[in-house]
Order: structure tokens, then sequence, then C-alpha cells
């Protein structure tokens, strides 16, 4: 007895009727993997069905500064013309510019805030095409938007489906600096109907 009077008047206490009436069966039965938890379809603002083909929408801007420039290259693309002033000068680009991987993973971040955390988003199989038309300097303001390019349904999974997007990305000049092509997953409001 004495034992339960310890525990019972231990700070992290919980009584044992809260305890069964936090877990109801459905969720004892849903952490032993006896069920699947239902995803409320409440939970996201967009999901498969809200991406339309053609629909075009600005996805967010970034300047860019000679540190920052440096820091990403030094870390994941080394080269001369990312991360040496005079270095770059002496290359055929005539100064410093920015990896393209680093406008890649700048445009993933826009992604990221302004759609795929507010969506049902299950990742993506991969993208198809990048191009680096112009460099990125230091100084220059990227913005990027994104285009619907494709939408199907999964043949194999009837609660998701599949979007290419297109996306442009542009300098302060409005001059096209990359585009990219990929797909995402994402989760259907209301699966197994017909698009």
């Amino acid at each position: 007895m004495r034992s339960l009077r310890v525990w019972a008047g231990s700070p992290w206490a919980i009584h044992p009727v809260t305890l069964l009436s936090a877990f109801s069966f459905d969720r004892l039965a849903m952490v032993a993997g006896l069920i699947k938890p239902a995803i409320s379809m409440d939970r996201y603002k967009y999901y498969w069905e809200d991406f339309k083909v053609g629909d075009t929408a600005p996805i967010g801007e970034r300047r860019l500064d000679a540190a920052e420039i440096v820091a990403f290259a030094k870390a994941y693309d080394p080269q001369p013309f990312h991360i040496d002033e005079e270095a770059a000068r002496q290359s055929m680009y005539g100064g410093l510019i920015a990896s393209g991987w680093h406008t890649v993973a700048l445009v993933m971040r826009m992604m990221v805030d302004s759609y795929l955390n507010q969506s049902a988003s299950l990742g993506s199989p991969g993208v198809e095409d990048v191009r680096w038309l112009k460099p990125v300097r230091p100084g220059d303001t990227i913005r990027a938007t994104r285009m619907v390019v494709e939408t199907r349904t999964s043949a194999s999974r009837p609660d998701m489906g599949i979007v290419k997007s297109r996306w442009e990305v542009f300098n302060q000049n409005d001059e096209l600096v990359m585009t990219m092509e990929g797909y995402g997953m994402f989760a259907r409001r209301n699966p197994g109907k017909a698009p």
C-alpha cells in the first residue's frame, strides 16, 4: 500500500480513471496497430483536387547577398566561381555567382512556405528537368511562380493524386534565370471518386 501512496502523490501521477477516459478503445487499438487513424479532411487547405491544370501562382521572392552565396557554396558546391570573388572575376562569369543548387533550394523553401506546408503533401517522386538559364548574382532578388501542368490520380493508390508542376524563377529585371519541372504526390479529399 505504501508504494501506491507514493505513486499517487507524485507530480506525474495520473489517476487510473483519467487514464482510461483519455484512451478510448479506438485510441488503444490504433496505438496497438489494430486500426489506422482516421485523417480529418479539414486538416489541410490544399488537396490533390485543388490543383487545376493551368493554375499559376507566385510562390515567393528572396534577395541574395554575397555572404549567403559563399556560405551555401562552401558547404555544398565549392567551385571557385561560387566561393572566391577573385577567381570568379577571372572566370567566364566575370564575378561571383550562386550555385544553381542554391537557387533550387531557395525555390524549395518558397514552395514549402507558400503551399506545401498547407497541403496534404505526401512527398515527391522527383524532379524531371532543371535548367539554369542565367547566373544569379549577389544583390539579385529572385521570385518564383508555379504552374500546374498535369494532374492524375494514382493507379495503385486511390487515396492519392499526382501533380506535375513547372516552376519559373526570375530576377529583379524580369529575366528568366531558372526553370524546373517535377511531381508532387497529394492526398485526395475524396479518395476513389472520379476527378
